[in-house]
Order: C-alpha cells, then structure tokens, then sequence
C-alpha cells in the first residue's frame, strides 16, 4: 500500500468526529500510560512478596470483586448525577487507593485496599462508555470505539515495558506513578470536558420524554428483564474470562517457568503494540460486516489463541500466543462495545453500561480464582485447555442470541439507540443537525465538536 493511500486511510478513521470524543481519547489514554496495578498485581505479590499463586489470585479476585460492587451503583450514578461527575469522583478516589496499595505490607490491608482499588477503577468504564455513545453518531460507533480501544491500548503497550523495567528496581514507583497519571486524568477531565448527559434523560423529546414524566423509568429490573441484552452479557463473562489470563494466567505460568517480570512485559506489550498497528486497518475492513460472524469468528480464536500457551515454550512462543488472540481482541472488542450501546435505550444507557461493565468485573472475580486453583491443583496446561471450551461455548451462544437482529441505522442523531422496552422510537428534535446531542441544539457557532449543555434531570423512581 502506497504512502498516500496509508495517508487517506488514516484521516478516514479520525475525520468526522466531534472535539469533545477526542478530549475524552485523550483522557483514556492518560490513564492507561499508568497502567501498572492490574498487569503487574500478580508478579508483585508472587516475586517480591513471596506468596503463592492461590493468595495472588485470591486478591486479584477481591479487586474484581470491587468492580463488581462499583459497576451497578456507578452504572446509576452515569445516569442520575451525569457522566462527567462520576468519572471524575472514580479517577480521584482512584488515584488515593492506588497510591495507598503501594504501601501495604500486612496481607490483609493487601487483600483489602486491592478490594478498594477494584472499586474506584471500575467505576469510570459506564461513565465513558455513555459518553461515548452520546457524542458519536451511530454509523460512527464502531470507528469511536475502535478508536478509543486503540488509545487504551497505545497507552497500555508503552507501560507495559516501562512498568516491566521499573518492576525490577521499584514496584512501589509503578503504584505511585499510577496514582499520578489517573490524577492527571481527572484534572483533563474536569477542564476539557463537558457533561454529555442528553437533556430530561429521555434525550430526544416527544414520546421519550412523555414516557419518563408518565413514571416509566428505565431501571435496573428493565436490563435485568432483557433477555437479548442479559445473554450478551453472560457471553461477554466468558470472553473477559478467558482475557483476564493475560494478567492473571499467563504471568504466572511465565514466572513459574524462570521468565523475569521485565520479560512477561515485553511479551505482553505485543498485545498493546499490535492493537496499535493494526486496530484501525482491521476497523476500516470490519465495520460494514455482519457482527454476528465477527463475534463467532473472534471467540473462537481468542478461545483457542489462549489454549495455545500450554505449547509455549522460549519467549517468542509466548509472543506468538498473544498475536493470536490479540487478532481476536481486535475484532471483538469495537463489535461488542457498538453491539451493547445499539441494545441500550437512551434513558438508561448508563445502568446498561453498567450491566455491561459488571460482566468484565465479574470475570475479574472469578478468573483469578480459577487459574491460582486449577494451576496449583492440576497444572497450567489446564488453565489453557479451558479457554478452548470457553471460547467454543461463547461462539455457539453469539450464534444463537444474534439470530434475527436489525441493522444498526445508516444515520440519524448521536444519542440515537433502542428504545426503552415497551415505548416507541424517540424521533429527532427538528432542527438539530447531526452533530447535535439528541433533546438539545447544536451550540451556534460552536464548531462540530461542541457539546451544549444540558439541564439537569430529577432523578427517576428506579433505582
């Protein structure tokens, strides 16, 4: 492919997008150049502090389960208090928690600041996945989140090895430059963003916003009682459970077989450093097909590129694993993330992100207690033997939840998404261009990226 080619196809995957999505890019990837807590928790606790792999995954299973308490309540919190103040009360409590983790010694002020840590790290993912799906048009969703992906994972491949050669003098600088970096997030969010909670929650007018003055408020019993939407969710369990051995699997195994932490860093940056070269070309390739094959195609070859590891051998063979399912990763991640916000209605996309989100901590919970039980009962090759049959199980149930499901719309405004279950279609406000959020009107004079403000909403009867 020719320079100029490469050229035009790089300002197709960035153009059309509103300023404030690239403030919110910016945030994400702030915060992930700190990532050190999550990648490095389990080599920290095994090699520097000596415990064994049961008591590494018995923490790292208290820091999911923070994030499964955080999900639901920061979920509600998205929707009732706005996007902005909650991710800003996430990344402030975050930064404390993470620079308080660095100075624990006792196991269980371990066990419990790991806890706290899971909780206030988790509670910002509803917050941005919302405000992404409000400031982007629909047939822009994938690229957005593909984008935003791309970013995370940017940041995450430079920390990786930066945090690997820094976990071989200090690990206490890797927790403390973490604390620094969500703090300067929180500083980038509280300057350059805006609220992008649409207007009187209903964020389209008309029957939307007839509906929720009639008392039909979106509430956790709504997602719960969705049954499309719940078994995306479970399936979204298996696959973050068979992700989470990247961090929680694959570092012991490494140690276990005589690698240093600054290797398993190097090993694991490939994931970073391949979504950052090849998630926009896959993106550009991916967003006009059919999501369900996506979805098959990328379970599968998660389930297996895991299950790969049990034949790694020299360093390069461990490399050689993550090429393969990041090459999954890749495709799934913009897919799903477009294919939750199309299944959410506007009024409760935050409790949606919310469900959402827990799937992720949930696995976060339970992978860790899998890999420290079943490496230390039967051995590593079954830890990877699993992820085969959980990537084929995942495959088989995108298959059959997907059967029958619409089109995403080719246009239409930015908040456009299902509607509540039971109430029509919101139709668009007349006048707004379509740059505007759904229930407000573009700000006179205030270039494509602008979000206008919007009033606040009480808060609804549900929790």
């Amino acid at each position: 492919m020719s320079v100029a080619r490469l050229s035009r196809s790089a300002r197709e995957s960035v153009s059309g997008l509103p300023r404030a999505f690239w403030w919110l890019w910016a945030s994400t990837l702030v915060n992930r150049l700190g990532a050190f807590v999550a990648t490095f928790m389990t080599l920290y606790l095994t090699l520097e502090r000596g415990y064994s792999a049961s008591f590494a995954g018995l923490v790292a299973a208290l820091h999911g389960l923070g994030g499964v308490v955080s999900s639901l309540g920061a979920g509600v919190m998205t929707d009732r208090l706005g996007r902005r103040p909650t991710m800003l009360v996430a990344q402030v409590s975050t930064a404390g928690a993470v620079a308080l983790l660095g100075f624990m010694e006792h196991p269980a002020a371990i066990a419990a600041v790991a806890m706290l840590v899971g909780m206030t790290s988790n509670a910002s993912r509803p917050a941005v996945q919302a405000m992404l799906a409000d400031i982007v048009r629909p047939e822009d969703r994938v690229r957005a989140f593909a984008l935003n992906y791309w970013a995370i994972n940017l940041g995450f491949a430079i920390s990786s090895m930066a945090a690997g050669l820094i976990a071989e003098y200090s690990y206490l600088a890797g927790f403390l430059g973490e604390a620094a970096l969500t703090l300067l997030c929180a500083v980038l969010v509280f300057v350059k963003l805006p609220e992008s909670r649409p207007e009187g929650a209903g964020g389209a007018g008309g029957a939307a916003d007839t509906a929720a003055e009639d008392g039909a408020a979106i509430g956790l019993g709504t997602v719960l009682r969705d049954g499309r939407f719940m078994g995306i969710v479970g399936l979204s369990f298996l696959i973050s459970l068979i992700y989470t051995q990247g961090s929680v699997g694959l570092p012991v195994t490494m140690g276990a077989a005589g690698f240093a932490p600054g290797e398993y860093g190097l090993v694991i940056a490939v994931n970073g450093v391949l979504i950052v070269a090849l998630q926009l070309p896959v993106t550009r390739f991916i967003e006009d097909r059919d999501p369900r094959r996506l979805l098959v195609v990328s379970s599968l070859l998660v389930g297996y590129g895991f299950a790969l590891t049990a034949f790694a051998g020299p360093l390069w063979s461990y490399a050689l694993t993550v090429c393969v399912w990041t090459l999954a990763e890749i495709v799934n991640a913009p897919t799903q993330m477009s294919l939750v916000v199309r299944l959410s209605p506007v009024r409760g996309r935050g409790r949606y992100q919310g469900m959402y989100t827990m799937s992720w901590a949930v696995a976060s919970l339970v992978a860790p207690l899998m890999s420290g039980f079943v490496i230390d009962r039967w051995g590593a090759g079954w830890l990877w033997a699993s992820t085969g049959a959980l990537g084929t199980v995942a495959a088989g149930g995108y298959w059959f939840l997907m059967r029958g499901l619409p089109s995403e719309p080719d246009g239409g405004p930015a908040g456009a998404s299902a509607p509540a279950p039971g109430e029509p279609a919101a139709t668009p406000e007349p006048g707004a261009g379509p740059g505007a959020l759904p229930g407000t009107a573009a700000a006179a004079g205030s270039g494509p990226g602008a979000v206008s403000g919007t009033a606040a909403v009480a808060a609804p009867a549900e929790a």
